[in-house]
């Protein structure tokens, strides 16, 4: 389920924590890292379960208007396209989500509050009012209409990162990460998908003996650590324009990480390193931070490769 460039983030916030800390147990750090890995893939499982509860809470709702006194003609016939959404319905049938849903002992019983909250915020939206007056909703548009609700409005309600917050400490740096997994998730969900289906795994695996994510995440952890100081003393070297208490320490850290990845990691393209780490530094500090990066690294990487110091070789990872 996770991409390369996610995985990279998790070892960067990983390395980050580990370094901050000031603890040398190398393997605490990386049971920690695999320890934040899988809470983000909690977290994911957490925000459907969420979509879902919605669903009941707009049912529940749709029940208690009609039997008002004076019920209006919309409260006797409600649209149901929300509470009937094919995706939804799928995810809460899946018997791999329910496992897992179980597993973390979700239960949303005592927050009923937060979910009327998020379901009125909801319901004021103008694609909220379009979806529902859908005669003939098709998967597509269900689909469609989930994607806005997780890209737009998870990101706008700051009481459900609360809620998060309060749950776990890793769910804080991993709630907007998670709508991106969400929403490729949707994207490649089809109709095959049913009861049975198995939800995908937080790694990725090429056979049945090596889980390659898994061996990455630990060596780029592990090499990093172990090259720290050598690339520290040589990034000096490449930026002795600059003052070096003036270097923001996460620039410095995406530096220590890109060499790691080029020097280290033979099969993954130069090109491919470089594109990832300048795309995580816009994420994680600023543009010229990116132009920073980039501009040390290329000459870095002419140098080393005179020296003979990258070797690429094999054909490269794919879906890179």
């Amino acid at each position: 389920m996770l991409s390369r460039r996610h995985l990279r983030v998790k070892v960067l916030q990983a390395l980050y924590a580990y370094f901050q800390s000031g603890d040398s147990d190398i393997l605490h750090g990386e049971r920690q890292l695999l320890l934040s890995i899988n809470k983000l893939y909690e977290l994911f499982i957490w925000q459907f379960s969420f979509l879902i509860e919605l669903t009941r809470f707009a049912e529940q709702r749709m029940e208690e208007n009609r039997l008002k006194h004076f019920p209006t003609e919309d409260d006797l016939n409600p649209s149901l396209n929300f509470i009937n959404n094919k995706i939804l319905k799928s995810i809460d049938n899946n018997r791999d989500f329910r496992k897992k849903e179980a597993l973390y002992k979700i239960n949303w019983t005592e927050d009923q509050d937060l979910v009327r909250k998020f379901y009125n915020m909801m319901r004021e939206t103008t694609e909220y009012e379009q979806y529902i007056n859908i005669q003939e909703p098709t998967i597509q548009s269900d689909k469609k209409f989930i994607s806005f609700v997780i890209e737009m409005l998870f990101t706008r309600f700051e009481l459900l990162q609360s809620y998060y917050e309060e749950k776990s400490i890793f769910f804080v740096d991993d709630y907007h990460l998670v709508t991106e997994l969400m929403l490729k998730f949707l994207k490649f969900l089809d109709k095959d998908f049913d009861d049975f289906s198995v939800l995908p795994a937080i790694f990725r695996t090429e056979n049945d003996e090596i889980n390659e994510d898994l061996q990455f995440v630990k060596d780029l952890f592990r090499k990093t650590v172990n090259h720290s100081e050598e690339y520290a003393d040589l990034i000096a070297d490449y930026t002795s324009n600059w003052e070096q208490d003036r270097i923001a320490v996460m620039d410095m850290l995406i530096l220590k990480i890109a060499l790691t990845e080029l020097v280290d990691f033979k099969s993954i393209p130069i090109k491919v390193s470089m594109n990832e780490y300048i795309e995580i530094s816009k994420y994680f500090s600023t543009d010229r931070s990116s132009i920073f990066i980039n501009g040390i690294l290329d000459k870095m990487i002419q140098d080393f490769k005179e020296e003979g110091k990258i070797v690429k070789t094999g054909r490269g990872l794919l879906n890179e």
